[in-house]
């Protein structure tokens, strides 16, 4: 075999590995929410794919990820599959200034160019048939999407209906707006501590956490996490304008929201001087942005310039560098969590990014330590991811002339490639990293489930750091609410020997608290007044609060129906769990087990000794089934209940809580002030208004 020809066999296999490896990169981005590249790392791999496709024209093919855009559809069947009335396509990126001058000399002379935030959510196709929201379709695979109108009206920026007046009566037949959704920081972080409270994986960044979200099956909780949207392109029959810029301040004036920073440029000169302003004052935006899209103005222009396969040549985006730095790993430690989830922590020496001092950052779990190929003593390129989460994306390069041979990606900062546990490191050691075998703080030997990338702690009951996390989640404001004892209470207390499980909360006495340091009496009457308030707590509160592995708050509550007291959900079969709704066979297993300890049961009955409500209060229990099988939304102020109890009342009556107006809403109880989005959404649906007196009437029955 000649040099060339064994040249052409290796690329035409290089073309088979990066279809594949992109393939799989698509797929853990759009469906799983689990990206395992960079951006620029997919668009370099991308690129390369294009190249040796050209050279190699007999390869061609139809599937390859090259001639479509990467897919969100397949990870839930269960959202209606939508074909786009107009193809859903992706934007070129670029990484380099240059390379935008370079586009903009390829367009026509003295063409306008519209510049925007791009915004780092997931697309989003609103469809308004006769002026109602009648679809929402995520971009799917560019030709068909998945419809999450349910979920999307939860956006209270997203009108439901478009107003006639503002029409001059005449409403468009059609009109798609298209845009992105996205997840607030304030709102990703809040998510994000709730999920590391519950030892759930955390989202790496707001897009995953946004896309997740869009795909749940709970309007309310979608509601919760509270999602918001920028839209950026209108599609549609005889609509006004002849430019871009025109159509958007158009369906600004209709109401829908439209970004403040969208600008029209008239030169080179303008695009760059807009581009280097937001490269710095994007980090005081309250949504995250990765870049610049640039679009040409003019519509009949883009006509002209038509599409490639999977982008319109008339638009390009402009991906801002990630900022990174450089520093050493001093060490690698292990936090053990509350459910005994034992976490690698990078500890490094301080290193300034985006305007604060980051000294650590978390390494996940132990592949993806190996992944990285990283022990102590390296030094380590580290990013903010998503610009608040300090992530280490892998080792500096050695010196000139000391690069192993061997790497991954074509990146000018090469990583080097993982062979097996051992490397060659900056220092030109070799080394090899090994996870702990026993608990750092315990010394218990560490187990790691099949299904797992963690290793645990299985010793529970005897490991501190998950006895006093067990406290900390036993005490917090969702479980049972107890003031004062907060994670340095429980420390001290727990050094002290006065606490050793959550059963011993309720020995304490108060000379025992009043003595310790930085307390004193008035705490410690605030500590045991707040203990006797919690034995009022209900039976699915104080069910969340023991702390079974992977029994969240809703997850709780819907036990809780089911099985009304602690003695029932003991003798509980894995069948009559796994009926529950969202209970699966690995919540189930860890109920089980949890009531197959003795020492547990020992916690429990002590609980149940000091007054706290093992069983659901009669008079929580369904009275009726007056409300069976209605979805009811409650809307406005009351006068003779709370909101809370009217929502009680709907379920104690076989109801079902509602947060959104949908042709599925059975009727709203409307108070005073009611909404004004749900007040227009009823009227045009025809959905019924019942007022306090009549709800109560209804019931009273």
């Amino acid at each position: 075999m000649d040099l060339f020809t064994e040249i052409e066999d290796t690329e035409r296999d290089e073309i088979r590995t990066l279809r594949k490896e992109l393939e799989e990169a698509n797929y853990k981005y759009y469906v799983l929410n689990q990206p395992t590249l960079s951006d620029r790392e997919f668009d370099v791999k991308m690129r390369r794919l294009q190249d040796l496709e050209k050279a190699y024209p007999d390869m061609a093919d139809a599937s390859s990820p090259t001639q479509h855009v990467g897919s969100d559809l397949g990870g839930n069947n269960k959202f209606a599959s939508i074909t786009h009335r107009y193809p859903m396509l992706s934007l070129a990126n670029s990484y380099s200034q240059d390379e935008i001058q370079e586009w903009l000399h390829k367009l026509p002379a003295n063409v306008e160019i519209v510049c925007e935030l791009k915004y780092d959510g997931l697309s989003i196709s609103l469809w308004y048939e006769n002026g109602l929201l009648t679809h929402a379709v995520t971009r799917g695979d560019g030709v068909r999407g998945d419809d999450v109108l349910n979920n999307i009206r939860t956006i209270a920026t997203i009108p439901t209906h478009l107003d006639a007046a503002i029409f001059g009566g005449n409403v468009p037949s059609f009109l798609e707006l298209r845009g992105e959704v996205l997840l607030p920081w304030a709102n990703f972080e809040r998510l994000n501590q709730e999920r590391e409270a519950q030892e759930e994986p955390l989202f790496a960044n707001p897009r995953n956490a946004a896309s997740g979200t869009l795909k749940l099956q709970d309007p309310n909780e979608v509601a919760r996490r509270g999602l918001a949207c920028y839209l950026y392109y209108m599609l549609g029959e005889n609509l006004p304008g002849k430019t871009h810029y025109e159509r958007l301040q158009s369906a600004q004036q209709w109401g829908f929201p439209i970004s403040d920073a969208i600008r029209v440029c008239h030169s080179i000169d303008e695009v760059m001087d807009y581009i280097h302003y937001w490269d710095t004052e994007r980090k005081n935006l309250p949504v995250a942005t990765d870049g610049i899209v640039l679009k040409v103005n003019d519509l009949s222009t883009q006509q002209s310039l038509g599409y490639t396969a999977k982008t319109p040549r008339w638009a390009i985006a402009y991906k801002f560098p990630a900022e990174k730095q450089h520093t050493r790993l001093r060490a690698i430690t292990y936090q053990v969590g509350r459910t005994g989830v034992v976490t690698p922590v990078a500890n490094l020496d301080p290193v300034q990014l985006s305007g604060t001092t980051v000294q650590r950052a978390t390494l996940h779990n132990e592949d993806f330590i190996r992944q990285l190929g990283i022990v102590e003593g390296d030094e380590v390129w580290v990013e903010k991811g998503g610009e608040i989460i300090p992530k280490i994306t892998g080792i500096c390069p050695l010196p000139a002339g000391d690069l192993p041979a061997v790497f991954i990606g074509t990146s000018s900062e090469p990583h080097r490639n993982l062979i097996g546990t051992s490397q060659l490191h900056c220092n030109g050691a070799e080394h090899a990293y090994s996870f702990p075998t026993t608990c750092p703080e315990c010394g218990a030997r560490l187990v790691r489930m099949e299904d797992e990338a963690a290793w645990r702690c299985p010793n529970e009951l005897g490991c501190p750091p998950q006895i006093k996390g067990k406290m900390e989640h036993f005490v917090s404001r969702k479980a049972m609410n107890i003031d004062g004892l907060g994670t340095e209470t429980i420390d001290l207390l727990y050094a002290q020997g006065l606490l050793h499980s959550i059963a011993d909360i309720y020995d304490l006495k108060k000379e025992d608290i009043a003595k310790q340091e930085r307390l004193g009496d008035k705490s410690a009457d605030n500590i045991l007044a707040g203990i006797e308030a919690s034995k009022q707590v209900p039976w699915a509160r104080v069910l969340f609060a023991l702390g079974i592995r992977m029994v969240g708050e809703t997850t709780a509550k819907k036990i809780a129906r089911r099985f009304t007291s602690v003695e029932t959900l003991q003798w509980a079969t894995k069948e009559e769990l796994t009926a529950i709704e969202d209970v699966g066979d690995q919540i189930a297993e860890n109920i089980i087990q949890y009531f197959l300890d003795i020492r547990n049961l020992e916690i429990v009955n002590r609980l149940r000794s000091a007054g706290l409500q093992m069983e659901a209060d009669e008079q929580a229990q369904p009275v009726s089934n007056k409300l069976a099988g209605q979805s009811i939304v409650i809307s406005g102020t009351f006068a003779q209940h709370s909101r809370d109890e009217y929502k009680a009342m709907i379920e104690i009556n076989g109801g079902k809580n509602v947060g959104s107006v949908s042709k599925k809403t059975s009727f709203i109880l409307a108070g005073e002030n009611m909404g004004p989005e749900k007040l227009k959404k009823a009227e045009t649906l025809g959905i019924q208004l019942m007022s306090e007196e009549e709800f109560l009437t209804l019931l009273n029955d």
